[in-house]
């Protein structure tokens, strides 16, 4: 019995000294597919020597630590103390850098909590911590530690949209500013041509310093300024052209010889710097860039098969790539059996981001003359102005109907929540076309809306009815005083308009602000009615409103003047008429 226990227990002592070895064997195997894999984190660094010391000490119960360290960076946040929490989480992220959740609360922390602790006095103090936000996300847990989760994502183009994109924030516009600003040089002429040379650039320094007609003007740009070496020369080139006094005169003078004698290799060298920024700072691939586009870029009004380029400046139009990331990330998911509340508030991102182009998507840029300053001609800040932009009305009601096909035999509470968003949505293009004048676009999307939702409220199949009742319903609710502001808001942007030559759209705004008038003067009591200005005079006094307004450019408001005398001369007289009946009544 003894001997029979004695061969058992020789075979298990071998048996485990060969799977010991053959294990053993594998590790090396093992450890290259971690380091291919991101997997490898033993190696924390950028820690204080204690919390370092404590990690490797650990060893397998690092995980015990990182818990630790995340309860009290959420008891952190509870107490106010963003400063401190983010330092924890920069730890927990250098010691667990696949934990997905982490990322994404650092993220949010510096974009939403420790930007608006700071004043709103000093807007480019919160812009840093808020691009510290979306930088986080994208330079770091996306691009570096590669994880592909439509959480990041998600976040990431949260950013973009509700941060940077809405008006919650009181720096918001100094927000949306700066991202314009620092987009606008690698967009060139922002035609289908030029992204599509963009998507065809070369991708990488190798490949273009193999381009033998752009060599020469590598080589003369190098010997014209030791700046240009190869680590920098794409930014330098770019700053370059951007602002020739950081270099030296000799720099400027090869572009300027390479634009007579050698177009072709500055026209190529340009855009594949361009490319190449675009790929390397803002990690925007210039082919998907151009997909996107062609999907949800704003359509000709003389083709509604083509599409225009989407404003890259703009917040929205970044958020809407990162979440078609996101997206494409999740479709490529293997063992995804169903779709989750991530991807649809995903889907959201896009559609809700495409209304937002549809609202507010023209950017405007103005020099304004500086804080106290009376002097025109002492422009040294810069004003971003947001108008609605009728051309993306299609892709924003095109994306809206793919998802809600997306979803309607995967959830209906999903499918139901979706269905409201879009009714709503077409609601308000109806609304947004009509008092534009364009009743003709108006009527078919009011046909789509009874469609598609056969509600009472749309009975009435004429559009101009439907619109009219909208209007009456808002104004029957109001006072005297709020009626008067809301026509001579319609009609200082009916102006704004007109100097900015949308001249479809300021026509429309000031019918609709004279049937807005008409409309709240036949429902009020005739009593009340004397309360309410006469319309030449409230079209007078919106006027007088924006030519005084200084958040305006001089120069447009002089420019409307102008137009309105040249262009538009009865209305001129009316004005100046009105003008001397107030200065009588003021004697």
């Amino acid at each position: 019995m003894r001997s029979r226990d004695t061969i058992i227990c020789s075979f298990c002592i071998v048996l485990a000294a060969a799977l010991l070895i053959a294990a053993g064997m594998q590790l090396d195997f093992i450890n290259s597919q971690r380091e291919d894999m991101h997997l490898i984190i033993d190696k924390p660094e950028n820690v204080p020597p204690s919390l370092a010391f404590t990690t490797i000490a650990t060893g397998a119960f690092r995980g015990l630590v990182v818990d630790v360290l995340w309860m009290r960076a959420d008891k952190l946040k509870e107490q106010g103390q963003f400063f401190d929490a983010k330092q924890l989480a920069e730890w927990i992220t250098t010691l667990q850098p696949r934990f997905a959740s982490v990322w994404e609360f650092h993220a949010w922390n510096m974009a939403y909590n420790i930007s608006v602790a700071i004043p709103a006095t000093q807007p480019d103090q919160r812009w840093r911590w808020v691009k510290n936000g979306y930088e986080l996300l994208r330079d770091k847990a996306i691009d570096k530690q590669k994880l592909k989760n439509i959480t990041l994502y998600r976040e990431l183009a949260r950013i973009f949209q509700h941060k940077i994109g809405a008006v919650s924030d009181d720096a918001h516009k100094y927000y949306k500013l700066q991202l314009a600003l620092a987009m606008e040089p690698l967009l060139g002429p922002a035609d289908n041509q030029y992204f599509d040379a963009l998507a065809q650039a070369p991708t990488d320094w190798e490949q273009i310093i193999k381009d033998a007609n752009v060599v020469p003007l590598i080589t003369a740009l190098k010997s014209a300024d030791k700046a240009f070496t190869d680590g920098e020369f794409v930014s330098n080139y770019l700053s370059l052209r951007q602002n020739p006094s950081r270099f030296k005169p000799a720099a400027f003078n090869v572009i300027d010889d390479f634009r007579i004698r050698g177009p072709e290799a500055l026209e190529r060298f340009d855009i594949f710097a361009k490319a190449y920024q675009l790929r390397r700072t803002w990690k925007l691939d210039p082919v998907l860039m151009h997909e996107l586009n062609k999907v949800y870029g704003p359509i000709d009004w003389n083709d509604p098969n083509k599409h225009y380029p989407l404003d890259w400046r703009h917040p929205d139009s970044h958020a809407i790539y990162w979440a078609v990331k996101g997206l494409q990330v999740a479709a490529k998911e293997e063992s995804r059996r169903m779709i989750g509340m991530t991807e649809a508030n995903t889907d959201r991102i896009v559609a809700h981001s495409l209304q937002n182009l549809f609202r507010n998507g023209k950017i405007f840029i103005y020099n304004l003359p500086a804080e106290g300053s009376s002097d025109p001609s002492s422009q040294q800040r810069k004003e971003i102005f947001l108008r609605p932009d009728l051309r993306m009305f299609e892709p924003c009601n095109e994306a809206r109907l793919a998802t809600l096909e997306k979803y309607k035999d995967l959830s209906k509470s999903i499918y139901v929540s979706l269905q409201d968003g879009h009714r709503n949505m077409l609601k308000n293009a109806v609304l947004s076309f009509y008092q534009a004048g364009h009743r003709r676009q108006a009527q078919k999307i009011y046909n789509q809306l009874r469609k598609l939702y056969p509600l009472d409220e749309f009975k009435d199949p004429d559009v101009v009815a439907f619109a009219r009742n909208r209007l009456r319903e808002e104004l029957r609710t109001i006072g005297v005083n709020n009626a008067k502001e809301i026509i001579l808001m319609m009609l200082r942007e009916s102006y704004f308009r007109y100097a900015m030559r949308d001249d479809d759209e300021a026509a429309g705004l000031e019918n609709m602000a004279k049937e807005a008038y008409d409309l709240y003067y036949k429902s009020i009591d005739p009593e009340e009615r004397i309360a309410l200005p006469d319309f030449k005079l409230l079209r007078y006094l919106a006027l007088i409103d924006f030519l005084n307004d200084q958040q305006y450019p001089p120069d447009l408001r002089r420019n409307l003047l102008g137009r309105i005398k040249i262009e538009r001369s009865g209305l001129f007289e009316q004005l100046m008429q009105q003008e001397e009946e107030m200065l009588k009544k003021l004697k």
